[in-house]
C-alpha cells in the first residue's frame, strides 16, 4: 500500500471538504515512506533519493554509537548493548528499535540519542 501525505477528504467532524479539484489524484511529491525502524545489529544503511536529487542516508541497523562525554568534552565510539527506554513507543524497547530521545546502554554507560538515525545516517548520543 502506498504511503500518502496529502490531506484526506474528511474533516475531524466527519464532514467532507468542498472539492475545488474533484479529479485530483495522488502525486509523486505527496508520497511518503515507511519508517526505517533502526535496530541494534551489524551496520546496514540505505541511501534514498529525495526531492531535488538530494540523498538521505538511513541507518537500518548499527552496533556502534558516537557518544559524547560532557566531562571529558570528547566523542567516543561505543558499542551499543541494548535499548533501555524509548519515549516514542514502549514496544520499541522490546524490539531494540532506536529513535531520537531513546536511552541506550553502551559500553561507555547510559546515553540519550540526540540524532535521528532513520534520517541522519548516524547514531549520536550524550551520556546521561
Amino acid at each position: 500500500m502506498v504511503v500518502d501525505q496529502s490531506r484526506g477528504n474528511k474533516k475531524a467532524t466527519g464532514k467532507t471538504y468542498v472539492k475545488k479539484c474533484p479529479n485530483k489524484k495522488k502525486r509523486k511529491y505527496a508520497s511518503g515512506r515507511n519508517p526505517s525502524m533502526t535496530g541494534v545489529n551489524k551496520r546496514q544503511i540505505s541511501v534514498v533519493r529525495t526531492i531535488g536529487g538530494n540523498k538521505k542516508v538511513k541507518v537500518l541497523r548499527d552496533e556502534v554509537a558516537n557518544v559524547y562525554d560532557g566531562k571529558a568534552k570528547k566523542f567516543v565510539k561505543s558499542k551499543i548493548k541494548n535499548v533501555i527506554e524509548n519515549p516514542a513507543n514502549r514496544n520499541f524497547v522490546r524490539r531494540n528499535i532506536i529513535t531520537k530521545g531513546s536511552i541506550i546502554d553502551t559500553e561507555a554507560g547510559k546515553a540519550k540519542v540526540t540524532s535521528r538515525p532513520g534520517q541522519d545516517g548516524s547514531i549520536d548520543a550524550v551520556l546521561v
